[in-house]
């Protein structure tokens, strides 16, 4: 795929991107390039090939889920404005 100067240019104007006349044929030189790389990259036979999260394999060490900070709620609960069942109260915003 190949784009065109005004296809840059409509893409530019979408955007809200102002280009003069070199910037966009630098651009369309350079977009040119990013879709040579993506059509060179789908050329590539990927089947029986496996999706991965990482490039390499390797296990993320995992720290023990415990909780470290105490449960203070009762001493937030009692410095709130108004709370009413364990919950804040607040004025109502939105009608």
């Amino acid at each position: 795929m190949s784009l065109s100067t005004e296809q840059v240019r409509r893409i530019a104007t979408l955007a809200r991107i102002e280009l003069s006349d070199a910037d966009a044929e630098a651009t369309r030189g350079k977009l040119n390039g990013i879709f040579g790389l993506i059509e060179q990259m789908q050329a590539v036979d990927t089947t029986g090939v496996e999706p991965m999260s990482h490039p390499q394999d390797v296990a993320q060490r995992l720290r023990p889920d415990v909780a470290t900070e105490p449960d203070r709620r009762e001493a937030f609960q009692r410095i709130a404005p108004q709370t009413e069942a364990g919950l804040y109260l607040v004025p109502k915003v939105i009608e």
